[in-house]
């Protein structure tokens, strides 16, 4: 494991911890499964897609910051699923917005892209740090709401907050997907819930 993805994964369990002291919430669990590789278990992608996604995510982060004025005038989370791509976040300009999606067209494995990058003054630290917190609300609701979908698990529906906008994700039944958002709607603190999922039919995949 290379410095860089040590880092990357130190500062995600120092918040995974931060969380759990504050709000004793049972979805710190899932943010180690996930950094951890077992949601690999789990996950209805094939295994080359999931590396396949990480390449895409871990590809744009490094493309966008050499990018002229990306780096000091934008703030872009890039979310890759099953070669699906949600951009999130702000840039200052159009001209910052229009360069960063073209940037991230041009990647192997993108199949498509859901550009939800708002142009607008970067968000504060503080606001993201509100919708790190509402993500992990969102999944500890989903796993604690969601009884009643056969063989529903958490960590095949992917979790975005962006400004209080909740995205979701993943390979999922529709029924599945429904509940999902059904529940994210009632946490505290979302202003809106968008569904990029893919849907399967139950005859393909569990």
């Amino acid at each position: 494991m290379n410095n860089y993805l040590i880092v990357k994964y130190f500062k995600k369990i120092s918040f995974l911890l931060a969380v759990c002291v504050l709000t004793a919430c049972n979805t710190v669990g899932y943010g180690f499964s996930e950094m951890l590789g077992l949601s690999f278990l789990h996950d209805r992608r094939e295994s080359k897609a999931i590396l396949l996604d990480e390449h895409i995510e871990d590809s744009l982060l490094f493309e966008l910051r050499k990018l002229e004025h990306v780096k000091d005038r934008s703030h872009v989370n890039i979310t890759a699923y099953n070669g699906k791509v949600l951009v999130t976040g702000e840039a200052e300009t159009d001209v910052i917005q229009e360069r960063i999606i073209a940037q991230v067209r041009i990647i192997d494995g993108v199949k498509m892209v859901h550009n939800e990058l708002r142009v607008a003054p970067m968000s504060s630290m503080a606001a993201r740090s509100t919708d790190s917190m509402i993500t992990l609300k969102v999944k500890n609701a989903l796993a604690d709401e969601i009884k009643n979908q056969p063989g529903f698990d958490v960590t095949r529906v992917k979790v975005v907050t962006e400004d209080g906008v909740v995205y979701l994700m993943g390979l999922v039944h529709k029924p599945e997907g429904d509940a999902a958002a059904k529940v994210a709607q009632t946490v505290k603190g979302v202003r809106k819930i968008l569904t990029v999922f893919e849907y399967i039919q139950y005859s393909s995949k569990k």
